[in-house]
């Protein structure tokens, strides 16, 4: 065990430093810091102040190591499939033979998954209490999150292209917590600590070395993908907020001015830190495609127990300043296709839609644009009268409200409502709401002929989970 968390924190502190293939920064870019323990610690510099470990070879590129993967949907789909980072002592993942060790483990401390979480920060606070710093003050809705992407990723070991895309985002996004690549064995001492712990059937020495491998190779990943993004973009952008309007008892619509140009897609999401809950982060999708003044607009539903989101509706106000992450988010609308869109919105869900609405008209081209908005009565449709405005406007959008009790327009749930419309052979679907919706809402659309490569949405449930 103790050979393993050697090797792996060797290879990690080497490969702490983005790779020069992946246009990283150069070693000298990234000095470790101290952890504070003493002696020898995960992140402190050799005694020649190299970065070198007395007893490892100097840091910068591994040996062996393979060119970073390309950023998401910069590669053609005949890509040749990545290839990943060798470790000394244990070498290269080897994904199909990895991949069944690495799931023996994940089945097995899957139903005791909360006890090895609390496990893993405990170690991981307990002997880097520098870390700490990097996460917010309650733990209640970060806590399993870092954990389950790490599980995420190890589960995605054999489909080397979605896993890069993934580990890609991932990389970019925790940029803003203010990670660093000497931040990375930390992470990795105490996760393959915690699965030897509790993974006690199905550990032995060969798992061990396919969850080293496996790490070295995530992690090398998520730092290329944020070595690249630090070319080019900031960690996070500072917006002000200039309006705050309530539209329903709970409902806001905020618009905020970000610092400098923030690089969005209609249809993709942005994280969100208040400054009353510093280091909590929720996800938020701009109701507006790309403006030329810049400015973003976001619909916000203050939900129970949701610190960002009831600071958001019930406490900003113009002047206050937020911050923002990088763009992230696939549901965006292919404009090479001469399909229609079939555009589901549940309560604030409606904001994407209405951005992809916006899109399509700025982009000049007539195509049948198909909106059903839902919510549970007509009050709640807080934002029907901007789409009506669209829909004047746009002789190819029609706008639906859809809600599960007496008023105008179409009554029930939004998924029967799209069957009762359809079929939608020549459209391509996309959802934005609450999982359960997304869920039937998916089911819908391919019963109504839509194949699922032509769905769109982004409401896994770890996204939805945060948008509290």
């Amino acid at each position: 065990m103790f050979e393993a968390i050697l090797t792996m924190a060797t290879t990690s502190a080497e490969n702490g430093t983005p790779q020069e293939a992946a246009g990283g920064a150069s070693a000298s870019a990234h000095t470790a810091g101290h952890d504070g323990g003493g002696g020898w610690g995960w992140f402190t510099q050799g005694p020649d102040g190299s970065g070198r470990r007395p007893d490892g070879p100097p840091a910068g590129r591994a040996p062996g190591a393979a060119p970073a993967a390309p950023a998401p949907g910069s590669a053609p789909a005949s890509a040749p499939v990545p290839e990943f980072t060798a470790n000394p002592g244990y070498g290269r993942l080897d994904p199909t033979r990895d991949a069944a060790l690495i799931r023996r483990t994940l089945d097995e401390i899957e139903p005791m998954a909360q006890t090895v979480t609390s496990y893993f920060y405990a170690l991981l606070f307990v002997r880097h209490p520098g870390l700490r710093d990097l996460f917010p003050a309650a733990m209640d809705a970060q806590r399993d999150r870092l954990f389950r992407a790490l599980l995420t990723a190890a589960r995605l070991i054999d489909e080397p292209r979605v896993l890069v895309e993934y580990l890609s985002h991932l990389g970019r996004g925790h940029r803003k917590y203010g990670t660093r690549p000497e931040h990375y064995p930390a992470v990795g001492e105490c996760l393959i600590e915690a699965l030897t712990r509790y993974a006690v059937n199905s550990w032995d020495e060969r798992a061990e070395a396919a969850w080293v491998r496996a790490y070295t190779a995530i992690s090398q990943v998520m730092i290329d993908a944020a070595a690249e993004d630090e070319r080019h973009a900031p960690a996070c952008w500072h917006a002000e907020v200039v309006a705050h309007e309530m539209r329903t008892p709970d409902i806001a619509v905020i618009t905020v001015r970000p610092d400098q140009p923030y690089p969005f897609r209609a249809g993709q999401y942005a994280a969100v830190e208040t400054p009353w809950w510093p280091k909590v982060w929720r996800h938020y999708s701009p109701a507006c495609a790309p403006r030329s003044d810049g400015l973003l607009v976001f619909h916000v539903k203050a939900v129970p127990a949701g610190w960002v989101s009831t600071a958001l509706v019930h406490r900003a106000r113009p002047g206050d300043v937020l911050r923002l992450g990088a763009p992230a988010g696939s549901m965006t609308v292919d404009h090479s296709s001469g399909n229609g869109l079939l555009c589901l919105g549940g309560s604030t869900g409606i904001a994407p839609i209405k951005a992809l609405v916006e899109d399509v008209a700025g982009h000049g081209r007539a195509r049948p644009v198909e909106v059903f908005y839902g919510a549970r009565s007509g009050q709640d449709l807080y934002d029907l009268e901007s789409l009506r405005e669209l829909e004047r406007r746009h002789r190819w959008l029609s706008v639906r409200p859809v809600v599960e009790g007496p008023a105008d327009g179409v009554v029930g749930r939004l998924p029967d409502a799209v069957r009762r419309f359809g079929p939608w052979h020549s459209f391509d679907g996309y959802l934005s709401g609450p999982p359960g919706m997304i869920r039937s809402g998916v089911d819908a659309l391919v019963g109504s002929g839509i194949p699922s490569h032509r769905i769109r949405h982004d409401s896994l449930d770890g996204l939805a989970a945060a948008r509290g």
